[in-house]
């Protein structure tokens, strides 16, 4: 996996067609979904078709969604993919408390990452993300959320939002990718969604469709202005120590030296 995964694709368990198309579409992570995107009646099919796919290595890490622990699909699911070669990760959903979290870290090697979709979850977020070392991600299911919380207009997450970019942050995790953009023509939604993510702190963003993959990649990917900026940043601090001020005014100090390496890093996958 890349450093920074910008993009996540998601693609249906139960539609192996689909999921070989997403392995070829550039996106960073591609997640199989046994969850939300597969009806009751094909979550066997799905487990035996995805299990058949990841048996071997595949060109691009993946990521298989399982369907919550509760659920009776849960367990034989864990059983099947702890151990494939071609799986790079799982992810759990409506997870509510790190007990969860470590009951699977001790049937797998994997690295675990965890969906918080219900107020239960935001509540317990960073006891869910410091769980267990095997814990690598912590992200939103937005869809779920809105309906537990009941929240009609968009903003009405951005607490949620900026609780679990605080708890990843404090676990010691990176940044947390987006929840998707249901809509997958409107791009322009799209590009204003991942700058409001972006600006609250959220690095990268999941996707259902591939033309969605290139938009969230330019939203997050530093511009020339602020690569600029962060080149200026490093060369003044690797020119003196300690905190100072820049020609044009502007201080610097550790933190914003961090964060200028951040972005130059970022930058090389242009």
């Amino acid at each position: 996996m890349t450093p920074f995964p910008l993009t996540w694709l998601y693609a249906p368990g139960d539609r192996p067609r689909v999921v070989a198309k997403a392995l070829a579409a550039g996106a960073d992570v591609v997640v199989v979904d046994l969850e939300d995107a597969v009806a009751a009646d094909r979550k066997e099919y799905a487990r035996a078709a995805t299990a058949d796919l990841l048996a071997e290595p595949q060109p691009v890490p993946v990521h298989v969604r399982l369907n919550a622990l509760d659920t009776p699909w849960a367990a034989a699911e864990l059983a099947a993919f702890a151990a494939l070669p071609g799986v790079s990760g799982l992810r759990l959903t409506k997870v509510t408390g790190p007990e969860e979290v470590r009951g699977v870290a001790a049937a797998t090697r994997l690295p675990l990452y965890a969906l918080l979709e219900t107020a239960l979850g935001i509540e317990r977020a960073y006891a869910i993300a410091s769980a267990h070392p095997s814990l690598r991600g912590v992200f939103l299911g937005e869809a779920d959320l809105r309906a537990d919380l009941g929240a009609g207009a968009d903003a009405g997450l951005d607490w949620s939002r900026s609780r679990v970019v605080v708890a990843a942050r404090a676990a010691g995790l990176a940044p947390p990718a987006q929840s998707v953009h249901p809509d997958i023509r409107d791009l322009d939604g799209l590009t204003a969604s991942c700058a409001h993510g972006r600006a609250l702190g959220f690095l990268g963003r999941a996707a259902i469709h591939p033309r969605q993959l290139p938009v969230i990649e330019r939203a997050y990917l530093p511009t020339e202005a602020e690569i600029e900026e962060a080149e200026t940043v490093v060369k003044a601090a690797a020119s003196h120590q300690g905190a100072q001020a820049l020609p044009d005014g502007r201080f610097i100090d550790t933190a914003v030296v961090t964060a200028a390496h951040r972005t130059l890093s970022l930058a090389r996958r242009r």
